[in-house]
């Protein structure tokens, strides 16, 4: 398996994300004030515009309104060197999320996912899936209602075709509302699958990870998820945040690498560029532990600023 010359096909949500950096506590029912940036966004787009940045031949596909938002967001993709297959949903406006972050970085979003959620199969040209290609998925798309076809259709046309797959799980919420039994029927045999402390103790049928746990405890339920996860799938990445990652594959290799020391300022979309800079990385078939250092360096640049993208 080689990572030179892969074109990576990622599908799921493009968004235009309202980041509100909050000085304090929001003050319920009266005003907040705040700095407001209006930035691009979307886990899939994200993950798509910092492989891109890498150097990296790679198509996102997903869906876009027919309005000023959805046209400057692919110019934008564009400007950076993403390939765009971007259906244009007539009826539906481009998705936005409200993004609240707190002053110790950590983000609340409050999603519309617009016309994200009508992404079809049919927006899936059949010419992006051929051998030797690697498709990532955004977990967002199994786990709306409306673009669920359309993941599913992806990751058997990656199979059928003899592509590479990954899996983001993308957002514990949604993930508790549709069940860890229906996701990992969804996921069962892609390649990888990425999740973040909380979700992959979910999907393992484990207790949820307490904030005060101190890295010990948090390292060893990482290994007890991932371990769990590798019955279902070819490698399970467990993202740590400030902690770091760890993985394990399905032949019971592991290895952990504790992040880079950063200041951080907005953890919005961190997982996603961990994924950019971890898959290319596998897919050269460099060290475990090298792949995971490369994946929290990239990480490590999104969140020393405010935004989600390059």
């Amino acid at each position: 398996m080689s990572g030179v010359g892969v074109r990576y096909v990622v599908v799921g949500q493009w968004m235009t994300d309202v980041v509100a950096e909050l000085p304090g506590p929001l003050r319920e029912g009266t005003d907040t004030n705040a700095s407001v940036q209006v930035l691009g966004g979307g886990a899939a787009a994200n993950t798509a515009a910092w492989l891109a940045h890498g150097g990296h031949d790679t198509t996102l596909v997903a869906r876009i309104g027919d309005d000023l938002l959805g046209r400057a967001g692919r110019a934008e993709l564009e400007a950076i060197g993403v390939e765009c297959c971007l259906a244009v949903d007539m009826r539906r406006p481009s998705g936005t999320c409200i993004v609240l972050v707190a002053p110790d970085g950590e983000r609340t979003m409050i999603p519309d996912p617009g016309a994200n959620e009508a992404l079809a199969p049919h927006d899936l040209a059949d010419e992006l899936f051929a051998p030797g290609r690697h498709l990532h998925l955004s977990g967002y798309t199994l786990l709306v209602d409306g673009s669920r076809m359309a993941g599913l259709s992806a990751l058997d046309r990656a199979r059928l075709r003899g592509m590479t797959t990954s899996v983001d799980v993308a957002s514990v919420g949604p993930l508790a509302d549709v069940g860890r039994d229906r996701f990992l029927g969804w996921v069962t045999g892609v390649d990888v699958l990425l999740a973040n402390e909380s979700e992959a103790a979910l999907l393992a049928g484990l207790p949820a990870p307490r904030p005060d746990e101190d890295d010990a405890v948090s390292l060893a339920g990482a290994t007890l998820a991932a371990r769990t996860l590798c019955q279902s799938v070819g490698a399970a990445v467990v993202k740590l945040g400030a902690r770091g990652a760890y993985v394990q594959d399905a032949a019971g290799s592991t290895a952990y690498a504790p992040a880079e020391g950063v200041d951080v300022l907005d953890t919005t979309g961190a997982g996603d560029a961990f994924a950019a800079g971890w898959l290319p990385a596998w897919r050269e078939g460099v060290e475990a532990v090298v792949a995971l250092e490369r994946g929290n360096r990239v990480a490590a640049q999104v969140v020393a600023r405010v935004g989600a993208r390059p």
